[in-house]
């Protein structure tokens, strides 16, 4: 547990049941860390949450409008989708305006993870899709991009491939991490997936919602459309009743998470990015952990930290709906 710090504990007839171990770090725009608990320098994984810097090099080749997308659909580009109707409906309008087909996508073929869409999938007889895997719009993206500049469209996935390169270049001057030091895996999608330290991925997340940071006018122009498409059609990152479609309903923020407890949130007017990590991988206890750091830091909109507490409460209630214990969040950051 090196570099954790006890954030959330869960308690069950008064007694304590778990408890929740994590690192979170809060930095300002020059990248030094205002408040933390646990190590802000632990390395993880962004998993998903390094979704909207993959995205960049797609959005600056506006490969959505050279294509007619609709901002719905461009919006997946950036997404973790659940698989609702809606969301296929939008991935397979990419598919037919880009001319991909879905063979063509590397991530494996799967059932929504929004537990209703599966359950609808699954009562029409319907087999497991490429288009119902949350990372769909991501690989449809890249899989364009690789079309429109004549790069081999059918090894997008690779490390080596050019569009996997410039992610990393891109990675590199969002999160100040040069791109030798960027620790290097797969991700569950197929696709290389990039580690930094947390304090790193705040300071992304940041220069996502103040691009007058980044020095390149056309990563900054990149940055201004994506963060704007994904607070603009909230839903389409992940799904009606999920923690990053509800923040970013706030036009005030940017956030994304990934797989295993990784999140990332830039707030424009604060000039702050945050970041954390469980190091259990609950994303359960996100909307605790993140309404208890806006709350630290005087967040203005009560809206939006309500808000979190109303899409996961504290309070914990069993099959029948009886409240049988309750969570809380234990952490003090530090400055």
């Amino acid at each position: 547990m090196t570099g954790f710090t006890a954030l959330v504990e869960e308690y069950r007839g008064g007694l304590l049941e778990n408890v929740h171990y994590g690192a979170i770090s809060v930095v300002d725009e020059t990248g030094g860390v205002l408040y933390s608990t646990g190590d802000p320098e632990h390395v993880t994984f962004l998993r998903s949450a390094a979704k909207p810097f993959q995205a960049i090099p797609v959005i600056k080749r506006r490969i959505d409008e050279k294509h007619g997308l609709t901002g719905e659909e461009a919006a997946l580009f950036a997404a973790s989708h659940r698989g609702e109707a809606f969301h296929i409906d939008a991935l397979e309008s990419i598919l037919r305006k880009t001319g991909i087909q879905e063979e063509e996508l590397h991530c494996c073929p799967t059932y929504p993870l929004n537990e209703d869409a599966k359950s609808q999938r699954l009562r029409g007889n319907e087999e497991k899709r490429r288009v119902f895997h949350n990372c769909s719009g991501k690989h449809a993206g890249l899989i364009a991009l690789s079309k429109h500049m004549g790069w081999d469209s059918q090894t997008y996935y690779r490390l080596e491939h050019p569009v996997q390169q410039e992610i990393i270049e891109t990675l590199a001057l969002f999160t100040g991490v040069s791109q030798e030091q960027i620790g290097l895996g797969v991700d569950g999608c197929g696709l290389p997936i990039f580690a930094v330290p947390l304090k790193s991925i705040a300071l992304a997340y940041l220069k996502l919602v103040c691009p007058d940071l980044i020095p390149n006018e056309e990563t900054r122009l990149a940055a201004e459309r994506i963060s704007k498409l994904m607070n603009n059609h909230p839903n389409m990152i992940a799904d009606t009743q999920f923690v990053c479609s509800t923040l970013l309903k706030d036009s005030n923020l940017t956030a994304k998470g990934g797989a295993k407890g990784v999140y990332g949130i830039g707030l424009h007017k604060e000039r702050i990015g945050i970041s954390l990590k469980v190091s259990d991988g609950s994303e359960q206890v996100w909307p605790s952990i993140i309404a208890s750091i806006l709350r630290f830091i005087g967040y203005s909109n009560q809206h939006t930290i309500d808000s979190l507490y109303e899409l996961i409460p504290n309070q914990i209630v069993n099959d029948n709906g009886l409240v049988v214990g309750e969570r809380k969040a234990i952490f003090s950051l530090q400055g």
